[in-house]
């Protein structure tokens, strides 16, 4: 079962995919940035979650530093940008970015 993810994510993704991201992103980020956006990543996520509209916006700025490191792998990269712009579209608006 795929996890639907609110403000322009296309396609559901599963769990294992999320998590695998996860495992790139904690490569692409500095400690503290991973810390961040580990409780998303890190293979243990329960849904549903809600991430209040600030944290949204920090969490999709740190998703985009993440896709700009040459490290990160392109489609990878991809995957991070557009939930970056996600979670970025949901904080701007001052909405609650969910996953189901």
């Amino acid at each position: 079962m795929g996890i639907s993810i609110s403000h322009g994510v296309q396609n559901t993704r599963s769990a294992t995919t999320i998590a695998n991201l996860g495992k790139h992103l904690a490569h692409a980020l500095t400690a503290r940035e991973w810390r961040q956006v580990s409780p998303l990543f890190d293979g243990h996520v329960r849904t549903p979650v809600t991430v209040l509209p600030a944290d949204a916006d920090l969490i999709g700025s740190i998703l985009h530093a993440a896709a700009r490191q040459p490290s990160m792998d392109p489609e990878w990269g991809r995957l991070a940008t557009e939930l970056g712009d996600a979670a970025q579209r949901a904080g701007r608006a001052g909405q609650i970015w969910k996953w189901d």
